[in-house]
C-alpha cells in the first residue's frame, strides 16, 4: 500500500503538480478574499472601495476554478503559477 507521506517511486518529477492542486491554490487565494470581505463589513466603517475590489476578485476566482475543469495541461499550469504568485503576495504584503 502506499503512504501518501513517503517519496514516490513513481516516474513522475519530484515537482509535478497533481490533478488537485490547482483547484488547491485557486481555493487558498478565494479563501484570502473571503475572509477579508468579512473582516471589511464588520468593520464599524466599511470602505466601499475595498469591498468591490475584494468581491471583484473573490469572483475572479470562481470563475477561474470553474476554467481548470477544462483547461488543458499547460493553462492549468497556468493558472497555478498565477494564484500561486499571487498567494504567497498576499500572506507577504496582507491585505
Amino acid at each position: 500500500m502506499h503512504d501518501p507521506a513517503s517519496p514516490s517511486s513513481s516516474s513522475e518529477p519530484a515537482d509535478a503538480v497533481s490533478p488537485q492542486a490547482p483547484a488547491d491554490v485557486v481555493e487558498e487565494v478565494m479563501a484570502w478574499y473571503t475572509r477579508e470581505l468579512l473582516s471589511e463589513r464588520r468593520a464599524s466603517h466599511p470602505a466601499p472601495e475595498r469591498l468591490e475590489h475584494l468581491l471583484a476578485r473573490q469572483q475572479e476566482c470562481v470563475r477561474d476554478r470553474a476554467r481548470l475543469e477544462e483547461a488543458d495541461v499547460q493553462e492549468a499550469a497556468r493558472i497555478t503559477a498565477s494564484y500561486a504568485a499571487r498567494l504567497k503576495e498576499l500572506k507577504t504584503t496582507g491585505p
